[in-house]
């Protein structure tokens, strides 16, 4: 999973959200109250379920828009104090632009004697169409057994909604406020920005001019954009970053007949291929000087971490369908799906993919593909590594052709301190909601946002997924359980109230 923003986002922040100094708090009162209002909280992802908030289309903008009215529209009927935030317009290929969706800010209350906490989310989703796969419409969320099916049920608008809820179970003796910038997630094909590291579109410049105004009050920040690893609930601590490449080799002036030229001419798809085979091995092994090297070791701490999770190998080759895996152990399978770096080739433009046959040879090919970061890898380093060793391999090939390497996309990975009174706070509050202790895991996909918020605000971060393992995030059927969308929101309830009771600095 990467997820690149453009701006139409959603972060909540919660400040003050100690109880009123009269009321106690009542656990088992406020999972009564969400116990009693399933249905309707239900019926709210429904109607969210229903808007096209599709961000990879710019035609389909005008839904995005629309979802940022209705989430400045709820907060507005909760009592805050809402502000929609302009961050600008967003250049399509073509030279033309379109305005971004605008980031929505709202406050319930202040008090600087109390904690004040940022929760990020997002309420754009993935492109869905029931021809792709579904086995119901993927814009009318459809229950069926307990789950919850619709496009961006899971990514990310229930867990927004969980957070939405939550305030709205503590208003009536909490003082509580809130911060809610609408995050767009979705693959953008935009070049590097003056933020590099994000790959992302308008919402950096907001988190930065507002570094000392908005998020001067805010104490921590918690992302709520990710899930379980098994059944088991899950607090997050780090995510892989992400170094998107292009490799571009242009040959002759115009596609040719393989018929006619074939054996004439140096093949900039023979020469791609070629290049693209010396990136990795066929077990796994990083091919590229210097990009292993710069691992940070697996300690014996981390390791017992891992030991420690529950995670069924059989279960996840049957979940991905497939017999066999890169490695056999739960430590290595982990540790590789998390904190070592891995090189993907995702495809190539300009070559032949439609059905039936083709007999041409493409004049100009361009392979995409990444290498996800981990600590301690640098972006730029890893930029000029590739560039460096795929210009030397191509050398070696004497080829007349042409290659072009460039990076797109340099996010930087995120990791956080598992002993940071957050993470305790969080397991708290899992055991108090599910009594059992929560895994702590890590994300092999880049959430950028994370590393945005903590390179620019220096406030600690915690991810507090309550998605399902098998929730189908960007697939066909995503869900989200019923079980995990109530419990979930009892899970945020808890969380502040113990997040409350941390030392203020």
């Amino acid at each position: 999973m990467t997820i690149w923003q453009l701006p139409s986002m959603l972060l909540v922040v919660i400040s003050s959200v100690s109880p009123h100094p009269h009321h106690l708090f009542e656990y088992d009162e406020l999972s009564q109250y969400v116990d009693s209002h399933q249905e309707e909280y239900v019926q709210t992802l429904r109607d969210w379920v229903a808007v096209e908030s599709d961000s990879s289309d710019v035609l389909r903008r005008p839904d995005c828009h629309r979802m940022m009215d209705m989430t400045a529209e709820k907060l507005q009927a909760m009592g805050g104090k809402v502000e929609l935030v302009d961050i600008g317009v967003q250049e399509l290929p073509d030279g033309k632009t379109v305005a971004l969706p605008k980031v929505v800010t709202a406050q319930f209350g202040s008090d600087p004697n109390k904690q004040t906490v940022c929760v990020y989310g997002h309420v754009d989703v993935q492109p869905a169409k029931l021809e792709d796969g579904w086995a119901t419409e993927p814009y009318n969320l459809t229950d069926i057994n307990g789950h919850l099916y619709g496009r961006g049920a899971s990514d990310n608008k229930a867990p927004v909604l969980a957070w939405i809820h939550t305030v709205e179970a503590y208003q009536p003796s909490f003082v509580i406020t809130i911060f809610f910038p609408l995050l767009l997630s979705t693959p953008c094909p935009l070049p590097m920005q003056d933020l590099p590291e994000t790959g992302s579109n308008g919402l950096d410049a907001m988190i930065v001019a507002q570094k000392d105004t908005f998020f001067s009050d805010v104490d921590y920040i918690i992302i709520s954009d990710c899930g379980w690893l098994s059944r088991r609930p899950a607090l997050t601590y780090g995510t892989r970053g992400n170094c998107y490449f292009f490799a571009e080799v242009e040959g002759p002036k115009q596609d040719l007949h393989s018929g006619v030229y074939g054996g004439t001419v140096i093949e900039p798809m023979t020469d791609l291929i070629g290049i693209l085979d010396t990136l990795i091995s066929p077990s796994g092994k990083i091919l590229i000087p210097g990009i292993r090297e710069a691992v940070a070791p697996l300690s014996d701490e981390e390791w017992k971490m891992y030991q420690d999770i529950e995670f069924d190998i059989e279960s996840f080759k049957s979940k991905i369908g497939v017999s066999q895996l890169m490695y056999s152990n739960k430590v290595d399978l982990l540790a590789h799906r998390w904190r070592y770096p891995t090189v993907t080739i995702h495809g190539i433009e300009g070559a032949f993919s439609g059905p039936g046959s083709k007999t041409v040879i493409p004049a100009k090919v361009i392979a995409k593909f990444s290498i996800r970061q981990v600590p301690n890898m640098d972006p730029a380093v890893v930029k000029k590594q590739v560039t460096d060793y795929l210009y030397s391999v191509f050398a070696k090939r004497k080829s007349p052709n042409k290659l072009k390497v460039t990076m797109i996309i340099g996010a930087k990975p995120w990791l956080a301190d598992t002993k940071h009174p957050l993470y305790e706070a969080g397991k708290a509050a899992v055991k108090r909601v599910f009594d059992v202790e929560p895994d702590l895991i890590r994300e092999g996909g880049t959430i950028p946002i994370a590393k945005t918020f903590e390179d620019v605000t220096g406030k600690s971060i915690i991810m507090m997924p309550i998605g399902g393992f098998d929730d189908g995030l960007h697939s066909q059927n995503e869900k989200m359980s019923r079980y995990n969308y109530i419990e979930g929101t009892k899970l945020f309830i808890a969380y502040l109230h113990e997040v409350a009771h941390l030392k203020k600095d």
